[in-house]
């Protein structure tokens, strides 16, 4: 009878935690950088390597920070996304953080595939990637006013997420 028990249980605390697992989403990861300033950078203009751009310097508006690449199969998914925000709501700043990647490559992609970005910044290094916590490229967050990080999406930005969630924030803070 005890031999039939123990398996019997084992089963049941697996079928809790798949359960558990399965109601959880992946794409919301926490991130201790929520509400916190974004982290001090000061990198390059992709557009012009000799002007550098400070995160100070953006401080006062509500603004999008897409990170990608043009090494990024899942950037290529959410990039045409971002192109047709860019060109239909002037109102929502979009800056890119060109991670990882080679200058004459990215900008190769962004002639071919279209600019949505004010601006990217050059992280060839990856180090304001690591200072910023990303996982892997596309990321994107929400950066207020004051220069506090008051979101983070994982993975490609779809025209669901910015409806339901990236768009009516942006606009709470002010954008």
């Amino acid at each position: 009878m005890r031999k039939g028990i123990v398996p019997l249980a084992v089963f049941a605390v697996l079928m809790v935690f798949l359960g558990i697992g399965l109601t959880l989403k992946p794409r919301e990861l926490p991130s201790p950088l929520i509400d916190k300033p974004l982290p001090a950078f000061a990198l390059p203009q992709l557009s012009d390597p000799q002007q550098t751009v400070a995160a100070k310097d953006l401080a006062g508006k509500v603004w999008m920070l897409n990170v990608w690449a043009s090494w990024c199969v899942a950037c290529r998914v959410e990039h045409p996304v971002l192109v047709d925000l860019a060109r239909n709501d002037k109102s929502i700043l979009i800056y890119g953080l060109n991670y990882k990647d080679q200058r004459e490559d990215a900008l190769r992609w962004l002639a071919r595939l279209g600019n949505p970005y004010l601006e990217s910044f050059s992280d060839t290094q990856g180090l304001v990637g690591i200072d910023l916590g990303v996982y892997g490229v596309p990321e994107t967050f929400i950066i207020d006013r004051q220069g506090v990080i008051r979101y983070k999406h994982i993975g490609p930005v779809t025209p669901e997420a910015l409806q339901e969630t990236i768009l009516p924030l942006m606009r709470k803070l002010g954008a």
